[in-house]
């Protein structure tokens, strides 16, 4: 999520329970092909409860995100950034 965090950045976040996640949270989620990986990326749509999650480096090769592994389960979600 460069450049919004760094590497080893503590994030402060609210535990999910299906509250309304909305377009611009940062969410906190196990990545859907690899349960070892936590990932942080952005919402940047909501669509019959998927959602739509992009990282903010501005090089679009850097990110694994929706462009890679298409919308995201809600049930993926750990946490929302504060």
């Amino acid at each position: 999520m460069w450049p919004t965090f760094v590497d080893g950045q503590e994030i402060i976040a609210t535990k999910y329970h299906s509250q309304e996640v909305k377009v611009g949270q940062i969410v906190i989620f196990n990545h859907p092909f690899d349960n070892n990986v936590i990932a942080v990326k952005r919402v940047k749509s909501v669509t019959d409860g998927r959602l739509f999650v992009e990282g903010d480096n501005p090089d679009p090769t850097a990110s694994n995100d929706s462009h890679n592994f298409g919308l995201l389960k809600l049930e993926l979600v750990m946490a929302i950034a504060d």
